[in-house]
């Protein structure tokens, strides 16, 4: 009998799934939060980014930032995603920047089969369209034409978020947490000049920008590798895709305004996607295992 390879559990699957979601919840607290700091989006990240540093520091406690050339690959493509979103916000709107960043799993595609061997079933292609036209109905009252660069540079901080996915999942048998970490440095080096040139702020502001380095960005990262080392990297952005359509949630909550009835529809075609393929694998994983377990039975 052949034994299956790098195929994990039912149980470590679910779980895996499971912290995907909490994941997509800390991420997307990040535009509520953002929206009460009134300070320079690249100084936000950098020092969002510091405080996750130190999380992350302390949760591997003796990193080694030299292991391989993929850990660097992973850090940069990291680094990539959080600065360039942050500039694409700057230069189109954000329904824009969130919707051109999330075509990220047309790239996973191409990227897991080149670096991983993770081949792409007719579910999955299914599955990327229907998410896709999803996403444009939630944000079909909010997309604007225009605005060019910012659009170009939303595009590649998605393929960035494919690649930092991807390569992270490369390295599932060490410890990917620390490309993260280094990603972090990287984008709170990168933010030092817009730190020093902006007027410091209060001590609150302070407090905000701590939680999200440490739960928002820094939690969330440490769940996510984790999470990475039991799913295909194209589940690995397809789960949290869950994010966007959470903002509004918390807007909901926290200020009264309801989102349009587009975006409704458009959400719950891409909750119902995900959800559905993540079922459909669950079971025919638990088929496969089934009939391995029968075949032992019978040799």
């Amino acid at each position: 009998m052949t034994k299956r390879k790098n195929t994990p559990g039912n149980s470590e699957r679910t779980k895996a799934v499971i912290l995907l979601v909490i994941t997509a919840i800390l991420w997307s607290t990040s535009g509520l939060l953002i929206k009460l700091i009134d300070w320079n989006p690249l100084a936000i990240t950098g020092v969002r980014s510091f405080f996750a540093a130190l999380l992350m520091w302390g949760y591997t406690k003796r990193p080694k930032l030299n292991r391989s050339g993929w850990q660097w690959a992973a850090a940069l493509a990291y680094a990539g995603t959080v600065i360039l979103f942050v500039v694409a916000n700057k230069m189109t709107t954000s329904a824009n920047a969130i919707l051109l960043q999330y075509t990220a799993p047309i790239y996973v595609v191409l990227f897991a089969r080149l670096f991983l061997g993770e081949r792409t079933n007719g579910i999955d292609w299914v599955t990327i369209v229907v998410v896709l036209a999803g996403m444009g109905l939630f944000f079909k009252e909010e997309l604007s034409p225009g605005a060019f660069w910012g659009n170009v540079l939303a595009v590649v901080s998605g393929v960035c978020f494919a690649l930092t996915a991807v390569l992270l999942r490369k390295q599932r048998d060490g410890v990917p947490v620390e490309s993260v970490l280094l990603g972090n440095l990287m984008a709170a080096v990168v933010a030092i000049p817009f730190v020093v040139k902006e007027p410091l702020p209060d001590p609150k502001v302070w407090l905000i920008l701590a939680l999200m380095g440490f739960f928002q960005i820094g939690l969330s990262y440490i769940l996510y590798t984790i999470a990475l080392k039991n799913v295909s990297a194209l589940e690995g952005v397809l789960v949290p895709l869950l994010e966007p359509l959470l903002n509004p949630v918390w807007v909901l909550i926290f200020t009264g305004e309801k989102p349009g009835l587009w975006a409704l529809v458009g959400g719950a075609i891409v909750l119902c996607a995900v959800t559905f393929r993540s079922l459909l694998l669950t079971a025919r994983d638990a088929k496969n295992r089934r009939l391995c377990g029968e075949t032992a039975k019978v040799n």
